[in-house]
């Protein structure tokens, strides 16, 4: 597979899927399993009956096929690689090959991606992306209690048509996807490469493939080598949104029961994609707002870069912080303010004193 990956990224993890810095806070109920080779595993998120919240969040840890253990949503195919608290999972999802031969054979697939409840397709950070020359994408499913479908085609007449980074219809094109997306299902269409053997026969020596497929944006930059490189990847990068239930935090908050904000420093916010709530430590705190204890305090004070104080001098407290001035001195205390000015006269000592 190295040899179509040239494309991706090397930081194709994005930032918002980059769980915890360097703290060591519980993410995982107790007594349960917070890690799956790689792979940080938060509550509401777990491996075994007792350490998830619902049937949805369940990660299965296997450990038997490989080494480091891989995690699987549920009992599917799909390939967890990252679960991030701000509501987004990063998985592995197979994508659509159409590829023929000079003799006219032909080998495709038509792969799909069905999610469990309270989850839904990520329609901002992913894009549907076809790459080919002779091609019509299409991806449609359900979304909601709808059906959807959209795509977009792919036209060049020689490799010397396509430039890097372009998807703009030549070579490659793509689309966003609509909202609450629970079903993907992915189709890929000739224009022509069965009905005129010349028109194959011009392309097949830089383009015997076309490939279709829902990507993280971030992780996937076009390149002319796409066109024969992609036929060696099974799975490229996506991201999924996950949220608890069905309920607004208006409604949710009226049964504590089976409220889910369970730490006393979080938030509950609607979610921009898919249905339910989640939770958040409000600012000042980090955490895993899910947990009773989950959400602690940052010492802003241990950490320049969370605090403007100046000369140092930073007082951590509950959930913020204060800069103040050194003896002699007087002001804000911020870098970005007036700073800590010297006093000088003795009136103005004598007031400070009093």
């Amino acid at each position: 597979m190295a040899m179509g990956l040239h494309f991706l990224k090397t930081h194709f993890i994005p930032a918002i899927l980059l769980l915890f810095f360097s703290i060591s806070i519980s993410i995982a109920k107790p007594n349960c399993t917070d890690r799956c080779g790689n792979v940080s595993i938060p509550f509401p998120f777990g491996t075994t009956k007792d350490c998830y919240l619902h049937r949805s969040f369940f990660v299965n840890c296997n450990d038997t096929h490989y080494d480091p253990s891989k995690a699987f949503l549920g009992n599917s195919a799909i390939n967890i690689t990252s679960i991030s608290l701000e509501g987004q999972l990063q998985v592995w999802q197979f994508i659509a090959k159409d590829c023929y031969s000079l003799n006219g054979s032909r080998y495709y697939n038509d792969p799909w991606i069905q999610i469990p409840r309270y989850l839904a397709v990520n329609n901002t950070a992913n894009k549907f992306t076809v790459v080919g020359c002779d091609t019509r994408g299409f991806v449609s499913g359900n979304r909601v209690d709808r059906k959807y479908q959209t795509g977009c085609s792919s036209l060049c007449a020689s490799e010397d048509d396509l430039d890097n980074g372009s998807c703009s219809g030549v070579g490659c094109c793509q689309t966003s996807i609509p909202k609450d997306v629970w079903r993907v299902n992915i189709t890929l269409e000739s224009f022509n490469q069965y009905k005129n053997y010349d028109n194959l026969t011009n392309k097949w020596d830089f383009n015997s493939c076309s490939y279709a497929f829902v990507v993280e944006e971030t992780s996937f930059t076009f390149s002319p080598r796409n066109l024969y490189g992609l036929r060696n990847v099974k799975k490229l990068p996506m991201v999924l949104d996950w949220a608890i239930g069905n309920e607004t935090c208006e409604s949710a908050k009226k049964n504590l029961s089976s409220y889910a904000c369970l730490s006393n420093n979080s938030e509950c916010r609607k979610p921009d994609n898919g249905h339910g709530y989640r939770c958040y430590c409000l600012k000042g705190y980090r955490g895993n707002p899910y947990l009773v204890d989950g959400c602690e305090d940052i010492d802003e004070c241990k950490d320049p870069s969370l605090n403007d104080c100046e000369k140092d001098r930073c007082v951590d407290i509950e959930g913020s912080f204060q800069c103040v001035c050194p003896k002699g001195y007087q002001g804000e205390g911020k870098t970005d303010g007036r700073g800590c000015v010297r006093i000088r006269g003795e009136s103005l000592s004598l007031k400070l004193v009093a």
